[in-house]
């Protein structure tokens, strides 16, 4: 895939206090859970590094996923628009992130990756989103923005053949399922090589 002129920056978000995954038995921070030898925050770095986007880590804390985009969005305010990214999704694909930031230089306001009819993660906005995602605040994430866009017929909806963009780290069995397809992908990879 051509490298883009001026691609968005993705946004991790890992503010997030994991009350789900402890609830549920989770021992600690989600993020810091173990997945295939490394933190789970850990792997979607990697994920993100390899997609060879920008990227800006927003972790200082807010009370809500809608504070802590606002945050990051103020912090990369130069930016050609954001591909939101919650720190939760360790095995969302290099090439899914570079989708969804073609999808922006296409044109539309926002773009969403889906697997099998399910809407994922990361969720990608136009620099024109600017002042709405620096408004945002609470728990309810870019949500808000995005059905108003929805509304405007102004998404783009991509999907994907990326189980990644809709595993996310909520329970101790959804970190055992995130293993188990991690390791699928190693076999399948390793088989791809041999």
């Amino acid at each position: 895939m051509t490298p883009l002129a001026n691609p968005p920056t993705v946004i991790v978000l890992a503010s997030g206090r994991g009350e789900r995954f402890v609830a549920a038995g989770g021992s600690g921070s989600k993020l810091r859970a173990p997945l295939a030898g490394k933190p789970v925050l850990e792997r979607t770095l990697d994920a993100v590094r390899a997609s060879g986007l920008p990227w800006h880590v927003e972790d200082a804390g807010h009370p809500g996923m809608g504070d802590s985009i606002a945050a990051a969005v103020r912090a990369t305010a130069g930016a050609a628009g954001w591909l939101i990214l919650p720190g939760d999704l360790p095995l969302v694909l290099p090439q899914t992130m570079r989708a969804v930031a073609a999808a922006l230089a296409g044109g539309v306001q926002a773009a969403q990756p889906s697997y099998q009819g399910e809407r994922g993660h990361p969720v990608g906005f136009a620099a024109s989103c600017q002042a709405a995602l620096a408004a945002l605040e609470g728990n309810f994430g870019a949500a808000p923005v995005l059905r108003a866009l929805r509304a405007m017929d102004s998404v783009a909806d991509l999907a994907l053949d990326d189980a990644g963009v809709v595993t996310d780290i909520d329970t101790p069995e959804a970190l055992a399922r995130a293993e188990a397809l991690w390791r699928a992908r190693e076999a399948a990879g390793a088989q791809r090589a041999g």
